[in-house]
């Protein structure tokens, strides 16, 4: 999978075809036809990014990036489907249907180590000078996004040691995490995203300093925090990822609630993971048929525990602005654990028209099996709201 590659001086280490296992079957066809559409106007143009880490390990990217030596209004006159966003950073979108291959041109950071320590205080720094494929590759997070696949001879570029951290799989911060941490406090979350996702330790020195820089999340804007959250959940591996959390002091200050509730009641053995592991199960289940949890059966479990469930869900509107339908929706959830609890009675039995309600029946579930508890009860609700359903249909 990995060769030893060649690298002379400054220049990055090559890795040829024979030294890699990307193939160009397992490439997107538009993300290929944009890097073969600019690479025949003239221009340098890489798949970039996170698609070309999980290509080199076997899985299937979520999104292909294209980086480029071709400004956005270079981009734009190329492609007819192009569309240019951002204002401080211009960034092509081209566009084949609903899905968008995101080409951005090559960037570079243009501050001092000084400058950027300085100004990080001031709130997260944006990055807005054109550079080269070399610069780009240094200002990115962590070694194992910041590889670069060329299209021309399908080589593996790499500028910053990222193949053999992918070998040992390890999160490293480019450069010193200390200041790369200050420079943009959301790095720290990432780093647990993709330690925890693809089962990758987190480097010492990337470690330590996530250890002593953790309260600088609050500088964060909230909503780069919150979807960074949530997209803990996505890949079914929040348990670790909150582990993570706790362990670092992240978790103390985005809900420092919810860490002195594991701290005092088990710590690592706290009922907190064993629930986030349940749901990790049905995350993966509900990946394998093409969907995923909502946002409010995530909350309503994570907040499991944490007391009476209005006031345990208004901890997370306020920690992390969670939005306030999944607030309700998530109450009405972990509400539910009583009446779903018994089988349904003709009374009962209008709850399943209730939107939410197919959330709050696997929400009960997910309790039901961490506890080890009987679920005939929710057995007879399932088979209610199917009959329901497919009297509907008849109708």
């Amino acid at each position: 999978m990995f060769g030893f590659g060649k690298k002379s001086g400054k220049e990055p280490t090559i890795y040829q075809r024979k030294e890699h296992c990307i193939s160009r079957k397992n490439i997107d066809d538009d993300a290929l036809r944009v890097l073969y559409r600019l690479n025949q106007l003239g221009y340098t143009a890489y798949l970039v990014g996170g698609g070309v880490r999980d290509l080199l390990l076997g899985r299937e990217p979520k999104d292909f990036d294209v980086g480029t030596s071709a400004r956005p209004n270079e981009v734009k006159r190329a492609f007819r489907n192009c569309y240019l966003i951002g204002r401080r950073f211009r960034l092509a979108q081209v566009c084949f249907g609903k899905k968008i291959i995101e080409t951005a041109t090559f960037r570079k950071t243009a501050q001092s180590v000084g400058e950027i320590i300085e100004k990080a205080a001031e709130g997260p720094l944006e990055d807005n000078d054109f550079g080269t494929p070399q610069t780009d590759a240094f200002r990115r997070d962590f070694t194992v996004n910041g590889l670069f696949y060329n299209i021309k001879d399908f080589s593996v570029i790499d500028w910053v040691g990222g193949m053999k951290d992918l070998k040992k799989k390890i999160i490293r911060s480019i450069g010193d995490p200390s200041v790369r941490f200050r420079e943009d406090p959301v790095r720290m979350l990432r780093a647990i995203k993709f330690s925890s996702r693809l089962g990758f330790k987190i480097e010492r020195g990337t470690y330590a300093a996530i250890k002593k820089y953790h309260s600088a999340i609050m500088t964060a804007a909230m909503p780069r925090v919150t979807e960074e959250i949530f997209r803990l959940f996505t890949y079914g591996h929040s348990e670790e990822a909150f582990r993570l959390l706790w362990e670092t002091g992240l978790l103390g200050n985005l809900i420092p609630e919810l860490a002195a509730y594991i701290d005092k009641n088990g710590g690592k053995k706290c009922d907190t993971f064993r629930y986030l592991k349940g749901l990790d199960k049905y995350e993966i289940m509900m990946r394998q048929n093409g969907m995923e949890a909502s946002n409010a059966l995530r909350m309503a479990i994570l907040a499991k525990g944490l007391g009476e469930p209005r006031t345990a869900l208004k901890i997370m509107v306020n920690r992390i602005h969670i939005p306030k339908a999944a607030y309700f929706a998530a109450v009405m959830m972990q509400e539910s654990v009583n009446r779903l609890g018994k089988p349904p009675t003709k009374f009962r039995q209008r709850f399943v028209y209730n939107r939410d309600f197919p959330d709050a029946l696997d929400y009960n579930r997910i309790v039901a099996r961490c506890d080890g508890k009987d679920e005939s009860a929710l057995n007879e609700w399932s088979d209610l709201y199917q009959a329901k359903g497919n009297e509907n249909e008849r109708n």
